[in-house]
């Protein structure tokens, strides 16, 4: 069964293990974070504090960016921005990923405690029942401060939320009133 995740399309670039799930795994990414791969890429900031690392991730950031830019992915995505929170075709990197482009819509309803990027995420995650991947704690300790309905795993339990994680059939049925 396909694992689905919310995630920050950089992190898929940052952290390889991602690339090498033991289960098919469906990312899904807000388009707002596939627009900032572009300005990581051509910033003058480092994306990592290693040089050798920093260049490292920027090669998997055009690699990925490339993906995303590929003709037939392209018009996927462009297929899905069309209409806020559509869902783009299953975008094939392999035979065990696939990502899901989501024209998110940063809502306002969060947006005192998060940033737009963060604020579709976890709305992607509510809307779509399913849950999010992150490395940031701090982050993650704004979510349950604030009681946002939504499932959030760390990066580092990666392995645990494909084999054992809550499924989306979980989170269906435990949103149903």
């Amino acid at each position: 069964m396909q694992r689905r995740f919310v995630i920050e399309a950089v992190l898929v670039a940052t952290y390889g293990h991602l690339l090498v799930p033991s289960r098919p795994i469906d990312y899904v990414v807000p388009y707002s974070s596939i627009a900032e791969l572009y300005e990581m890429r051509d910033g003058a900031d480092p994306v990592m504090d290693d040089p050798d690392d920093d260049g490292h991730v920027k090669a998997k950031i055009n690699d990925l960016i490339a993906f995303f830019e590929d003709p037939l992915n392209r018009k996927k995505i462009e297929k899905a921005m069309q209409v806020p929170w559509r869902e783009s075709s299953p975008l094939l990197l392999n035979e065990m990923i696939q990502f899901t482009v989501v024209h998110g819509v940063d809502n306002a309803h969060y947006g005192e405690t998060f940033d737009p990027i963060e604020t579709e995420l976890l709305l992607t995650g509510i809307k779509l029942h399913i849950p999010l991947l992150s490395d940031q704690f701090e982050f993650q300790d704004r979510l349950i401060e604030a009681g946002v309905p939504v499932q959030v795993y760390d990066i580092e339990d990666f392995e645990f939320a494909v084999e054992e994680g809550i499924s989306t059939e979980d989170l269906e049925m435990s949103n149903e009133p």
